[in-house]
This record gives structure tokens, sequence and C-alpha cells, in this order.
């Protein structure tokens, strides 16, 4: 009798921790603000303009002491790209436009106040909170 009692109460901890990691997962997979689940690497561009004169993105943002995901290399970024180098999970913050602007240490207004933006050719006014996608081209413009 006893070693049924035992039985029972391990498959009913099998059966709740599986069930919780199952449970888990389908939360996960609904969570509108979860980007990716796994590791990634995608590479968006981005041309500022300040009264139609093309600005420099340095090389190097987010590469220091502290190596951000949202990062630029010196071999490319002044052709604009943006490296996401996501070693897992991502969320719609870790990707968003201003938060590259953030980790150069500039307020995305610097440039100007009157400001548009197009991304892959169309307009787009979600500006700091612009979620990146591999290949997307972003264009600012400030007059």
């Amino acid at each position: 009798m006893k070693n049924i009692k035992t039985s029972y109460i391990i498959i009913a901890v099998i059966v709740l921790f599986v069930g919780g990691i199952g449970f888990t997962k389908y939360l996960q997979g609904s969570d509108p603000n979860v980007v990716s689940r796994s590791a990634f690497h995608w590479h968006p561009t981005l041309t500022i303009y300040a009264k139609g004169e093309k600005q420099t993105i340095p090389p190097n943002i987010g590469i220091g002491a502290v190596h951000q995901p949202m990062h630029t290399h010196s071999e490319d970024s002044a052709a604009g790209v943006i490296h996401l180098e996501f070693g897992g999970a991502a969320n719609r913050e870790d990707v968003m436009l201003g938060k590259f602007f953030k980790n150069w240490g500039k307020d995305m207004r610097s440039f100007g106040m009157n400001m548009r933006m197009t991304v892959n050719g169309k307009e787009n006014t979600e500006f700091e909170n612009y979620v990146m996608h591999d290949k997307d081209v972003i264009e600012l413009h400030y007059d």
C-alpha cells in the first residue's frame, strides 16, 4: 500500500512538473512582447539626415567593458548597419530604435525637433518605439 501511494505521489509530481513546463511555453508563445525566443543576429540599417546632410554613425557603439547585444562595428558603421546579436530570447523593448540611441548616449531629437522617419520606404511615426527587424532600412530626416 505504501509503495502505491509513493508511486501516485511521484506520478503527480511528474505530471505537475511537465504541465508547468507546457504552461510556461504556452504563456511565452502568446506574449506579444516577445520578438524572438531563440538566438538571432539581425542587421537593420539607419541613415540620419540633419538639414539634408548625412550624419555619421560612429563605430563601436555598445562595445566596451560590457558588450551590448545592440551595437555597431567599425567595418560597417559608415553604412549605418546596426547589429542586433542576441544569444537568447528578446523582447520588443530590447530591439527598439530608442534603445539604440540610448546605447549611443544620444537623445533621438538631438539632431532636431522636426523629425520624419521612413522604414523600408514607408512613413513611420513610431520613432523611438519602432521595433527593428532584420534588413530594415530606417531613415531619419531632421529639418
